[in-house]
């Protein structure tokens, strides 16, 4: 199994930065990809940034040029760093993690609000 815990969430003014960081435990080695996705109140869950054990990257559209998703494989921890943040950007952000075979894990969510 793996488990993951994120944090760095919090309150921040429009055109501010965060960094939330995911950090994985257990079954490190057979994850295949690790990415943040965010669900605002009434709409669904979506993917912010992708990274795989490739290297390969993918981000949402209305992120590209301000976030960024980046892995540290010694701590075994996923960063994504949020700039120039909007207030659209308020959402739950979650960490995931996929393992070949044997699915998805989702860390436990941390909120961002983008307010003044």
């Amino acid at each position: 199994q793996v488990q993951l815990v994120e944090s760095g969430g919090g309150l921040v003014q429009p055109g501010g930065s965060l960094r939330l960081s995911c950090a994985a435990s257990g079954s490190i080695s057979s994850i295949y990809a690790m990415g943040w996705y965010r669900q605002a109140p009434g709409n669904q869950r979506e993917l912010v940034a992708r990274t795989t054990v490739r290297g390969s990257t993918n981000y949402a559209d209305s992120v590209k040029g301000r976030f960024t998703i980046s892995r540290d494989n010694a701590q075994n921890t996923v960063y994504l760093q949020m700039n120039s943040l909007k207030p659209e950007d308020t959402a739950v952000y979650y960490c995931n993690a996929e393992r070949p075979l044997r699915g998805v894990t989702w860390g436990q969510g941390t909120q961002v609000t983008v307010s003044s």
